[in-house]
């Protein structure tokens, strides 16, 4: 198993943190894919490192990496860069994602030779799933998009929170895990609200050419349940696959403590569509 780390300015002082990994090859060029990490999530929370591993142990050279304003620093693993995440913007997310690209299509991340750059898949958990419909529909880097219980629409922020940032210029979302309070800045909520056309998840799907792969679990929150079922209803190119008995971690945790049955099977259904595209 190759594994290699990496890190790309982002501007200002935002750098992208990432992990690689692959197995090595002989044969056949491999598939690469990107994974994104959701709201409050990052590269190394709980089973995304063994996802990465499984994925590149079936063929899959995969990369994970956090987004640069993510809120967690070089400790890999804290948020201990909560200014970064009170102004953490789809429009940044989109941004690290092409300039991950770029940087990959330029031969700036060292890749194995047998990796094949042209068959590109981009993977997003929660609110990166919202970041891979975002980023890759119509993109002509892109060969398919996987969603693993995926958001349907890119506003998480209800009243209560908008409330605050309108008195304060600032909100907080409480982390359960961690006991912090999270900060939202009127500038997340800007790009929310300025630009709900160009992130029209529901209208991005139904026109893309890509083939779209949809993971959710029957016990995820009953927004992102019915978010799968709106996209796949309105998708031109897509498939759902249901998990049975998944909640939104595929019934696993941070810090991770082994893989489920469920886990497994978003892990198989997703090397499928990647491996074995439809015509």
């Amino acid at each position: 198993m190759i594994h290699t780390t990496f890190s790309i300015p982002a501007g200002d002082d935002l750098i992208i943190r990432g992990d690689l990994h692959a197995i090595e090859s002989s044969g056949s060029k491999q598939p690469l894919l990107i994974f994104c990490h959701g709201f409050k999530g990052f590269k190394d929370w709980g089973s995304f490192p063994y996802v990465a591993e499984e994925l590149a142990k079936r063929g899959i050279a995969t990369i994970r990496f956090n987004f640069s304003c993510n809120g967690v620093g070089e400790s890999l693993t804290d948020f201990d860069e909560l200014e970064k995440f009170g102004r953490n913007t789809y429009a940044r997310e989109i941004a690290d994602l092409t300039v991950l690209t770029e940087w990959i299509t330029a031969g700036k991340i060292p890749l194995p030779s047998y990796v094949d750059k042209t068959s590109l898949y981009v993977l997003g958990h929660s609110k990166g799933g919202g970041d891979a419909i975002l980023f890759g529909a119509g993109n002509p880097h892109v060969t398919g998009i996987v969603t693993w219980n995926g958001i349907a629409h890119v506003n998480l922020f209800d009243e209560k929170l908008r409330q605050q940032i309108e008195e304060n210029g600032v909100g907080y979302i409480p982390n359960a895990r961690t006991g912090q309070n999270m900060p939202i800045t009127r500038v997340v909520i800007d790009d929310v609200d300025n630009n709900q056309q160009e992130y029209d998840l529901l209208e991005k799907v139904s026109v893309m050419q890509q083939p779209l792969c949809i993971i959710i679990g029957e016990k995820d929150f009953v927004r992102l349940v019915e978010g799968a079922k709106r996209l796949h209803a309105v998708a031109k190119n897509s498939e759902l696959h249901w998990i049975e008995g998944a909640d939104h971690t595929f019934n696993t945790r941070h810090p991770f403590s082994g893989t489920s049955p469920q886990l497994e099977a978003a892990i198989e259904q997703t090397a499928a569509f990647v491996l074995h595209p439809r015509t």
